[in-house]
């Protein structure tokens, strides 16, 4: 593949996370579709050089695609994209392949079909290995192979690429090309570049009351570090970075958690009911407040301080949406659009971009050593060719 002729659609497309990393590899992101208008608006306002398509993905035809994407049948480089993964997701806890939800990879599917890509990045949450014994990841298997696509998959660690979270993933990469499929190798851990912290991410942000709503504001401090000048790069206006309002109890409650403390260390008649029968062991995330020094823990689709430690380092109140951005390695000029909680669903649901990158680089590796490849072994029959 020619740096200039890298082109991808993105199905499911959310606020996009993927089609984000896959822009900062190179490729030219030609159209996007999800069904959630407000993910869609964020996704049309910071990628306008896409085509946004809304609605049901079943209503979507692969002709309606590639007129969008003004490109033919097999002009695509790939087709990105992760069907919705409630359905799998270890936080439901009626998941299963009856859920309508894990039946989305079939349109995906369907689409590329039409569109016949020549390679295919799909992904999603761990959950979807175990469900229905396996099948929902045979037939995933088998789809793309009926289709003409060799197919691997591989559990990515999104800390190992730079992302300051502890987020596990999903990949299935398929190709019907000759080249060899790659997943990309980690860049940070044991031996190798240390691990992005939660301070690394967030330290640079202002610093915010319970409640507070003072935005879009400007940056107060200069990037701290590396990760913060990549992230911020020439924007000066910071959006999505105001405090929800948390009730005076749960207030209390943070003042009696320290950094690195959980539910464990609010006193007892300050616990919600429902948890003054809990077990030390249980909960271990709950009301919790990460040290500077950490990962962050998974970001979900709202940074509930009851769900998880999403409470921040320093002050005493929740991770506004835009530090959960900066955990996702969003850059900052994306600026989420709807209400406060469905800016924080669209920052939850997406991949990070950084994984996304690293995840086309690979891609792009692996293309261009196959041209390599065919073009020494032209090379060869032609010199063969001279000799005779």
């Amino acid at each position: 593949m020619k740096a200039r002729s890298l082109t991808a659609i993105d199905l499911f497309c959310g606020a996009g996370g993927l089609s984000e990393g896959f822009r900062q590899a190179g490729f030219h992101v030609l159209a996007g579709q999800d069904y959630d208008e407000k993910a869609g608006a964020t996704f049309a306002a910071t990628h306008p050089e896409a085509k946004f398509i809304g609605g049901s993905i079943q209503d979507v035809t692969p002709q309606k695609l590639l007129k969008a994407a003004g490109v033919k049948r097999g002009e695509i480089d790939v087709i990105v994209g992760g069907p919705p993964c409630q359905g799998y997701s270890v936080y439901n806890h009626q998941r299963g392949e009856s859920d309508p939800r894990a039946g989305l990879f079939r349109e995906y599917l369907r689409i590329v079909e039409g569109l016949q890509p020549r390679w295919l990045v799909m992904e999603n949450v761990t959950g979807i290995t175990s469900i229905a014994g396996g099948n929902i990841v045979r037939e995933i298997f088998e789809g793309m192979q009926g289709l003409g696509y060799r197919v691997a998959m591989k559990v990515l660690k999104a800390e190992e690429f730079g992302v300051p979270q502890e987020r596990r993933r999903v990949f299935f990469l398929a190709t019907r090309t000759d080249a060899e499929i790659q997943f990309p190798s980690p860049t940070h851990g044991d031996g190798l570049k240390p691990f992005v912290t939660v301070w690394d991410a967030i330290s640079d942000l202002p610093k915010l009351e319970n409640g507070d709503k003072n935005f879009p504001v400007r940056h107060t401090k200069k990037p701290q570090n590396a990760y913060q000048a990549l992230l911020r790069g020439d924007c000066q206006i910071l959006h999505n970075h105001s405090a929800g309002r948390l009730s005076k109890i749960n207030e209390e409650r943070m003042r009696h958690i320290p950094a690195g403390g959980s539910w464990r260390d609010i006193p007892r008649d300050l616990l919600p009911a429902g948890m003054l029968k809990a077990k030390r062991s249980d909960h271990t995330k709950r009301y919790g407040r990460p040290n500077k020094s950490d990962l962050a823990c998974t970001i979900l689709t709202k940074c509930d301080v009851h769900w998880g430690a999403y409470i921040h380092p320093e002050q005493n109140r929740a991770l506004t949406v835009r530090e959960a951005a900066r955990l996702q390695s969003f850059p900052d000029f994306f600026e989420f659009q709807g209400s406060r909680t469905e800016q924080y669903v669209q920052v939850g649901n997406a991949v990070p971009p950084l994984l996304g990158k690293r995840v086309a680089e690979a891609l792009i590796l692996a293309d261009t050593m196959q041209v390599a490849t065919k073009t020494e072994a032209n090379r060869e029959r032609e010199e063969l060719l001279i000799a005779v």
